[in-house]
């Protein structure tokens, strides 16, 4: 059955808004998966945070005209699923990643993040990338760091004259 423009209009503007808020963008090509495998997919994008779309390539040149995303309009060719990072850049490329593992109908196109279009070779280097938590983390042990050292430096001053004071004690009761 034939979407009518309206229903047409919709969608564009559904992934649009959708591809403005992403971190980065996934396009693979899905022929010859089972309609169970596309709901797996689905599940794990959904837990993955990810957001997958199924949308005819002429509409989704549209909705992502005008984005960061544009870069990947000449990838649009074939049966392709979109999926958009909401969470972290990287979260869309580990949920292909982990499902190309088992399902090698699953095949990776093209991928963008910051309208850098990259070559599908590129998803375990995207895939890699820490998530938000991971990455608040490793910044605030390098901001740690530094107050760590100087409290031991600090601390190291009393102790060390505790040493000293200990040792000549222990040189007068010894004499």
């Amino acid at each position: 059955m034939a979407l009518s423009f309206n229903e047409k209009e919709a969608i564009v503007a559904e992934v649009a808004e959708i591809a403005n808020s992403a971190h980065s963008v996934v396009i693979a090509e899905y022929a010859g998966l089972e309609s169970n495998d596309m709901n797996i997919l689905r599940d794990n994008a959904r837990k993955g945070g990810a957001c997958i779309r199924v949308v005819k390539n002429t509409l989704a040149r549209r909705a992502i005209e005008g984005t960061e995303y544009a870069c990947l309009q000449d990838s649009l060719v074939g049966p392709l699923v979109m999926a958009f990072s909401q969470e972290d850049p990287g979260s869309a490329a580990r949920v292909f990643k982990d499902f190309a593992k088992e399902n090698d109908k699953l095949v990776v196109k093209a991928l963008s993040i910051s309208g850098q279009l990259l070559e599908a070779s590129e998803l375990d280097r995207l895939a890699s990338l820490p998530t938000k938590d991971q990455a608040i983390s490793m910044l605030m042990s390098v901001m740690q760091a530094p107050v760590t050292k100087l409290a031991r430096t600090l601390n190291e001053v009393p102790g060390k004259l505790v040493r000293t004071v200990a040792a000549i004690r222990d040189d007068k009761q010894a004499a």
